[in-house]
């Protein structure tokens, strides 16, 4: 598989939305089916020095190439927060279990340690969502708290778990 990450573009707005409504993801991302491409380009347009967004793509042809992953860093405005960011990911359903979690959750955590200085990453996960939660402990997440009943997933109240990676100092 020829993959590659890189930051996102304008022009990627239309498959991210697609994988956001994606039965699998939407779920698990607190995305919802009347999510429009408009959201997604939004989103985008909003970002700022905050705001870190990468893209895994595979090549499908030799011109053609197709967004199968997403990972987003936000790094809290606050100046007394300023050492914290909060992550967010995606990997298309047809493209889950190939390691592309993972190179997305590298880049992001390469950015905050060695670019960024972040001291804490944290990231809220569906308490059943077990492939999500080993992926982040194998990234060094620790889980740190349940969040009871914190988000609405098809029609049911659900419980989100709160996890945090520290960085060590060296």
């Amino acid at each position: 598989m020829d993959l590659t990450i890189r930051p996102v573009e304008m022009n990627d707005a239309k498959e991210i939305n697609d994988m956001r409504r994606m039965e699998g993801i939407m779920e698990n991302i607190l995305g919802l089916p009347s999510e429009t491409v408009q959201n997604s380009q939004e989103y985008l347009n909003r970002m700022d020095a905050m705001r870190h967004q990468f893209v895994a793509v595979v090549k499908v042809d030799r011109n053609t190439e197709m967004v199968v992953g997403t990972v987003g860093l936000h790094v809290n405005p606050l100046p007394r927060k300023r050492h914290c960011g909060s992550l967010g990911i995606m990997v298309h359903r047809e493209y889950q279990s190939m390691g592309i979690g993972t190179r997305l959750l590298e880049t992001v955590i390469d950015l905050a340690d060695n670019w960024l200085m972040l001291k804490r990453l944290e990231l809220e996960v569906f308490s059943d969502n077990e492939k999500a939660i080993n992926l982040y402990q194998k990234m060094g997440f620790e889980i740190e708290g349940i969040r009871r009943k914190a988000a609405i997933r098809n029609g049911r109240y659900a419980d989100e778990m709160v996890m945090s990676r520290i960085r060590n100092e060296e």
